[in-house]
């Protein structure tokens, strides 16, 4: 669907009842919505009344391998929101790494319902001083962050307090990899990501 930065992409994984709201998450700067955590929940939400949109922002519709400024993404994001907003069910906004800040810094505007941040990049790696707490902070609807125990971009002990919850996915990194040394197997690291979202979608209002 066109946007005023080019044309992005929609793919639905619509719930097979009546749906209850629509999820919707984009991906990070560095990969699409292949990513194994957007992929589980496409798997999953469907089965318990939420219906997943898989948003692909136009840079990567273009097939370019470099994410363009966060005022373009999110000029990318409000693009495809009325088609969001016109299935008439509460839309919550998402999206993992660059994704959750585009979320989180659009949600009061474009009216979501809520915020899903996973893997949110609360740092560069190696630069705590270089915080974007403000943007999570800023949301100013419910938020759920879900991130890796060993994330570089900023590990669960250290985000700060807030009006947001925190699920931690043991050993996982940035992309929510686990080592095959650790005491959780991959499929129970997504099955932490999954359960928590439909615990969390459930409570919404």
């Amino acid at each position: 669907m066109p946007t005023e930065t080019g044309d992005a992409r929609i793919t639905w994984h619509r719930a097979p009842r009546a749906a209850r709201l629509v999820l919707a998450v984009s991906h990070g700067a560095g990969g699409g919505i292949e990513a194994r955590d957007l992929r589980a929940l496409a798997d999953e939400l469907p089965a318990h009344g939420v219906t997943v949109a898989l948003v692909e922002q136009p840079w990567r519709v273009a097939g370019k391998k470099l994410a363009p400024a966060p005022k373009t993404l999110d000029a990318g994001w409000r693009g495809i929101w009325p088609a969001l907003a016109a299935t008439g069910l509460p839309v919550v906004a998402g999206g993992r790494s660059a994704g959750a800040r585009v979320a989180c810094r659009t949600a009061t505007e474009l009216g979501a319902a809520a915020v899903l941040a996973l893997s949110f990049p609360l740092h560069p790696p190696g630069r705590p001083d270089r915080s974007r707490a403000a943007e999570l902070l800023g949301a100013g609807v419910p938020t759920l962050v879900v991130q890796g125990g060993n994330d570089p971009f900023g590990r669960p002990e250290e985000f700060p307090d807030g009006d947001h919850e925190l699920v931690t996915v043991p050993h996982g990194d940035h992309g929510f990899a686990v080592p095959k040394r650790a005491d959780i197997t991959q499929e129970q690291a997504l099955a932490v990501i999954t359960a928590a979202v439909v615990e969390w979608t459930a409570s919404l209002p």
